[in-house]
């Protein structure tokens, strides 16, 4: 009965290490972009989809060693291919390619109550689009050469700084 347990648990054992996704999913992403757009999408619509973001990482770099304003539009029909095959969601997607790409913030998207819901945690807020503006400075300055939007992210930044330090002032003052 032993050897017929061991059998059992070498066999399960056998069965597991000769199926490994992972090493499907372990791949070098080189350039071409629009090459390595491909076969991340071939992978993650092909059993990878939690690879999703080591992915998106990998072809951000690949972007910044070979700038051109066409990398946009590049990123967002990936984005809009791989959303369509429900490797990702729409929300995901939109949020993905507005973080890099778009001088709104997502960190400060959707519909607050800002005395209620961002003043509380306004320092918080800010950080999140400090460090959303990092992001940006990637994909607007460094993938697509786009100055003038990247410096009207910056700006709307700072306006968005002011108007919430206003607005939960006079937040602070209706309280008491």
């Amino acid at each position: 009965m032993r050897k017929f347990y061991g059998l059992v648990l070498i066999t399960v054992l056998a069965g597991c290490a000769s199926t490994t996704p992972t090493a499907q999913c372990d791949v070098t992403i080189r350039a071409p972009l629009e090459g390595a757009m491909l076969m991340v999408e071939d992978r993650l619509t092909n059993g990878c989809a939690y690879s999703f973001d080591a992915y998106m990482a990998q072809l951000i770099e690949v972007a910044r060693d070979n700038p051109a304003a066409g990398n946009k539009r590049a990123f967002s029909e990936l984005l809009v291919r791989i959303s369509d095959q429900a490797v990702i969601s729409k929300r995901q997607a939109s949020e993905f390619y507005n973080r890099y790409f778009n001088i709104k913030f997502a960190s400060l998207s959707g519909d607050y109550n800002t005395c209620s819901q961002v003043c509380p945690v306004r320092s918080k807020v800010i950080s999140q689009m400090r460090d959303e503006l990092r992001d940006k400075e990637v994909g607007l300055l460094e993938i697509t050469g786009d100055q003038g939007s990247y410096y009207r992210a910056d700006h709307l930044l700072q306006e968005s700084e002011l108007v919430l330090e206003a607005t939960c002032r006079a937040c602070d003052g209706d309280a008491g």
